[in-house]
């Protein structure tokens, strides 16, 4: 309990560190060189070594983690700060809102090509050139929603089944689905195995995220009725089992349209703009406060 607040502290006071210096960017090195080594490879050589390599790196990080718990063990205080400082970075709240609000920020000024730049930079992985405002603002909540589960509520979900080991076996899954699970090229096979895995781990923090986005609407006087109802619509319409249950609770919590074109549309409303963007915002962190206090509920009763 009292490393994960102490983690949460970190993330809030701290935010990320630089690239060089953060366990997230060794690991997306070492799935890189898990790319190079299978490249040009045949398509059932290319399933086997997407698999290989990230099991592989997330059974490393997770003998990591359980390693440097054993090994620190001796020194209680020092064990609990480095404990915290390892679970703050398999997480990212902080960061997470940052990059949404310096989308809302851009919109909010008019400068439509510094929103999709920061879009680009740090949310979304789909071209931006040409997004106009409505979209821009779209692509930025449902960043916000999905990113709720990956980057704040999965990592801790883990953290209270399984300790560090389990919280950065999931980190290293789900960094591997962001870099390889796509469906174009060797990465159809190759990536194959992290989409899938990383489908499954988010199976039950997905559906906490949401419910309890549903929840914080109710908390910051968005519509806990329209988050629900639109959860139920709309949840099931994207290809992810998950991802569409917190975009669908957050378009009705707003009341706006959320969409990728040629992929799903999700609520009914106007675009988001800079103003719902930020209301958004709002519904997110009374969310990540319900979630936090039930995992650390959780923690306790299991610890």
């Amino acid at each position: 309990m009292t490393a994960l607040l102490l983690a949460l502290a970190m993330d809030l006071a701290l935010g990320d560190p630089r690239n060089r210096w953060h366990p997230v960017a060794w690991v997306g090195g070492a799935l890189a060189t898990g790319r190079r080594r299978f490249a040009g490879a045949s398509p059932r050589r290319l399933l086997l070594g997407g698999a290989v390599t990230v099991g592989g790196v997330a059974l490393l990080a997770a003998v990591a983690a359980h390693g440097i718990e054993r090994l620190l063990a001796p020194w209680p205080m020092v064990a609990l700060v480095v404990e915290a400082g390892l679970l703050k970075c398999a997480l990212s709240a902080r960061g997470l809102f940052a990059a949404v609000l310096r989308v809302r920020a851009a919109l909010a000024r008019g400068d439509l090509a510094v929103a999709r730049a920061a879009l680009g930079a740090d949310l979304v992985s789909r071209p931006t050139a040409a997004l106009g405002a409505g979209l821009a603002g779209s692509a930025a909540v449902e960043s916000l929603a999905e990113n709720l589960t990956d980057s704040l509520v999965a990592p801790l979900f883990f953290y209270m089944l399984g300790g560090l080991p389990a919280a950065w076996a999931y980190r290293v899954v789900n960094t591997a689905d962001a870099m390889l699970g796509y469906r174009e090229g060797e990465l159809e096979y190759l990536g194959k195995a992290a989409a899938r895995l990383d489908d499954v781990l988010n199976w039950v923090p997905a559906r906490i995220a949401a419910v309890t986005i549903v929840a914080g609407a109710g908390l910051t006087r968005a519509s806990t009725r329209e988050a629900w109802r639109t959860l139920r619509r709309d949840g099931t319409r994207t290809a992810s089992p998950n991802a569409g249950l917190t975009m669908a609770a957050m378009a009705g919590a707003v009341g706006v349209t959320l969409s990728k074109p040629g992929h799903y549309t999700l609520g009914a409303g106007p675009w988001p703009d800079a103003r719902t963007i930020a209301r958004a915002c709002r519904v997110a962190a009374g969310a990540a406060g319900l979630a936090v206090g039930l995992i650390a509920l959780g923690v306790w009763a299991l610890g």
